[in-house]
Formats: C-alpha cells, sequence, structure tokens
C-alpha cells in the first residue's frame, strides 16, 4: 500500500482562536486518523460568511472558501473559529463538514458553555471530540446510532460531553476502509 506520510491534515485557525486549544485538538487528530498536523492560517477574516440578519457566519460558505485554500500535501482541513456558526435548517452548529471532502470548521462560540463550571483540560477534550467528529464526517463517516461513539449526533452541550473520545467498531472499519482508499488512489 501506498505511504500518506508525506499528507497532512491542516488547522486553520481563523479570529480569535486561543492558540492553548491547537495543542490537545492537534494529539487527538494524530491518534484517531493517524496524520500528521500542520496549523496554517488560511483565512484572515470570515467577513464573507456573515449573515447579517442573523448575526452569524454561514458555515457551508467558509468551507467552499477553506477546500478552495488548500495547500496539496493536505488530505483535510479544519479551521477552529470563535464565531457562531449556522446552515440555513438550524438555529445554530457546533461545527460542519463536507461529507467525504476535504474541508470542516468548528466553532469555540457555543462549544464553550459551562466552562466556567469545567476544568481547562474538559474543555480541550470537549473541543477535540467536535474536531475529531467534523474531521469524521471528511472521511465519509455518518452521524452513528451508538451514543457513546465519537460519531453520534450531539443536539446539546451535555451530549458532547457524555459522548467518548473513540469510534464504535463500526466507524472505526469505515474509518479504515477510507484511509485505504486514500492509499489506493495515492498510489495511481
Amino acid at each position: 500500500m501506498a505511504d500518506l506520510s508525506e499528507y497532512n491534515i491542516v488547522i486553520s485557525p481563523v479570529g480569535n482562536v486561543d492558540n492553548e486549544i491547537i495543542k490537545p485538538i492537534s494529539k487527538e487528530i494524530v491518534k484517531v486518523f493517524g496524520f500528521r498536523t500542520d496549523v496554517i492560517t488560511l483565512l484572515d477574516d470570515l467577513d464573507f460568511a456573515l449573515d447579517v440578519s442573523r448575526n452569524q457566519y454561514h458555515s457551508t460558505r467558509i468551507l467552499e472558501k477553506l477546500d478552495s485554500l488548500a495547500p496539496p500535501d493536505a488530505v483535510k482541513i479544519i479551521a477552529l473559529t470563535d464565531v457562531d456558526l449556522f446552515i440555513p435548517i438550524l438555529t445554530y452548529v457546533y461545527g460542519e463538514a463536507q461529507l467525504g471532502g476535504r474541508a470542516c470548521i468548528i466553532s469555540t462560540n457555543r462549544l464553550n458553555d459551562g466552562i466556567g463550571s469545567i476544568s481547562p483540560g474538559s474543555y480541550h477534550f470537549r473541543l477535540a471530540k467536535e474536531a475529531i467528529h467534523e474531521l469524521g464526517h471528511t472521511f465519509k463517516l455518518r452521524h452513528c446510532q451508538d451514543h457513546t461513539c465519537i460519531m453520534h449526533y450531539c443536539r446539546s452541550i451535555d451530549d458532547v460531553d457524555m459522548k467518548s473520545d473513540q469510534l464504535c467498531r463500526y466507524c472505526t472499519v469505515l474509518l479504515e476502509d477510507e484511509k485505504n482508499r486514500l492509499r489506493e488512489n495515492n498510489r495511481q
């Protein structure tokens, strides 16, 4: 099988992102997906995605822009931001991903709910879980019925905190299949 070691997952902070969150997210990305990470700022601001009537940022528009700015060695990109994200059919989202695509994003905006009552480590763990969840979608993983799987859909911050940081057995197999497909495509 071809090696994917020359490829990486880009972590792209946008706006007022605390640098303290990048290292724990990067560590989990490497652990789950096996790709090295690089921190590269691809967007200076997200004003192009602001919906003034909602005072929120349309995450799908951000994903399209991120994808167009991807470095050639980036197998996936995850943007980290502090702005409030939405998609038209939902009031807000913690993040969004291109299913089977290259780009995803998470926001600390609503993931920081209740951080005064939890430790910084717990907050970083929460962010890392959502980063892994959104990156999982870029590897074609869908929402999982197993409520402990990291790919389980979360309706509230309590749901995020309750789910584990692990893929279930089924999602692990699907991820490995997708990584094998990437290796095969890399060979050609």
